[in-house]
């Protein structure tokens, strides 16, 4: 797998923009992607030094379909937590 295939996105949400006061940052990765990749991979694309990543994986949503009786599941998602170095950002565009 490639850093380029690690990483999906920053995620730039409520939460995210409180954790970036921290030089903590939130970012959706590969659901096969572990820690030392999802580290090496975000050190190479911005330039930061990581100190600690933590993961989260969230199942998919289940739910109907209004005025139908289809079932539908929503993909799960894998966030990653990164904690940088003090004094460097990563760049939310």
């Amino acid at each position: 797998m490639t850093n380029e295939e690690v990483i999906k996105r920053v995620l730039i949400t409520e939460k995210g923009s409180r954790l970036s006061a921290e030089n903590r940052y939130l970012v959706e990765v590969d659901l096969k992607a572990r820690k030392p990749q999802i580290a090496e991979a975000v050190e190479k694309k911005f330039g930061v030094h990581v100190l600690k990543v933590r993961t989260v994986t969230t199942k998919g949503a289940t739910g109907y379909v209004r005025g139908t009786r289809r079932l539908v599941v929503s993909s799960p998602v894998k966030k990653a937590y990164i904690t940088v170095k003090d004094g460097e950002r990563i760049e939310q565009v």
